[in-house]
């Protein structure tokens, strides 16, 4: 049997001992989007959750901006020691966005390592539910009417790639106006200055039928909290799928026992019955898994996106 070099053992060692120590101090979990967003409700959830399993504080810092970007590049360039990690629509912050982005300072592959996925939802078309279409026939009639064919909001890659593929299926020229934020877009929406957004199940499920009204979902079946909202493939638009999942991950470089762990932090939370009533209420299903689930995941969504974006006609910024 080949000897293994001395130097090796103590290295392994020590990764086992810090791991065995894990978590010493808080661990800050990163979210792309801002404060009372549908993503944000999310993190706040799941942080919390870790929290009581690792018997430290989980601090949620919010860090939006260029459609999740801000926060992967700061999470790609933490310390990979576990003590910053970043719960993520990964099918949207990671997968397509070096099909929407001429230049990344960070490559979802290579500088992240995964821990694990964690559920998987929709989007919707919503408008305003007072003076605002009551079908998805009537918005297509009301924007046709309109030169330019209006506008649309969104503060998402997946919101952009699902109202850009509902505009090809309809032959529609609206025009795409990106939102920093959920709220800043649905103030546009509620002032008649955007047409409809597009924008996820989360946030949709908690604003409908009072603020909103959502004429449509982007997954291939109905949301199971959205039982009155057709989806889109039902409408006509055949194979229409965007269900964009969440996943984990922190800096590539990460102590694998380390990864272990909070991979099995994560999954012991998907597992819970209050996890379960949470997520029906967010309008979002479970989607437990592995490191290498999630990375052979978004390997392919990575394949999967580029087709809908090019389908979308979707030009990198």
């Amino acid at each position: 049997m080949r000897a293994i070099p001395l130097c090796a053992l103590l290295i392994l060692g020590a990764v086992n001992c810090w791991a065995q120590d894990y978590p010493a101090r808080e661990i800050r979990s990163i979210c792309n989007f801002t404060a009372g967003s549908g993503a944000d409700i999310i993190v706040r959830y799941y942080s919390d959750r870790l929290a009581r399993l690792a018997g430290k504080p989980v601090v949620v810092e919010n860090k939006p901006g260029a459609q999740g970007a801000v926060a992967n590049d700061f999470v790609a360039k933490s310390r990979p020691d576990g003590y910053t990690l970043l719960i993520t629509p990964a099918s949207s912050t990671l997968a397509i966005a070096p099909h929407i982005f001429k230049h990344l300072s960070y490559d979802p592959i290579k500088d992240f390592a995964p821990v694990t996925t964690l559920l998987t939802l929709s989007f919707v078309i919503a408008v305003e539910p007072v003076n605002g279409p009551k079908s998805v026939p009537e918005l297509v009639e009301r924007l046709r009417a309109k030169e330019g064919h209006g506008f649309y909001a969104t503060q998402s890659n997946s919101g952009q790639v699902s109202a850009e593929l509902f505009k090809a299926h309809y032959k529609l020229s609206t025009a795409y106006v990106p939102f920093k934020a959920t709220g800043d877009a649905f103030a546009n929406l509620t002032s008649g200055n955007v047409d409809f957004m597009s924008v996820d199940s989360t946030w949709a499920a908690t604003m409908h039928p009072q603020r909103v009204r959502v004429l449509a979902v982007t997954s291939a079946k109905r949301n199971p909290s959205l039982p009155d909202v057709p989806a889109l493939a039902e409408l006509g638009a055949t194979g229409f799928d965007i269900s964009p999942w969440w996943g984990v991950v922190v800096p590539a470089g990460t102590p694998r026992p380390i990864i272990d762990r909070l991979a099995g932090w994560f999954n012991e939370i998907a597992q819970d019955a209050e996890t379960r009533q949470f997520l029906a209420r967010q309008a979002a299903e479970a989607l437990p898994g592995t490191p290498e689930s999630m990375a052979q995941l978004l390997k392919n969504d990575m394949a999967r996106w580029a087709g809908y974006v090019k389908l979308a006609k979707i030009q990198p910024q």
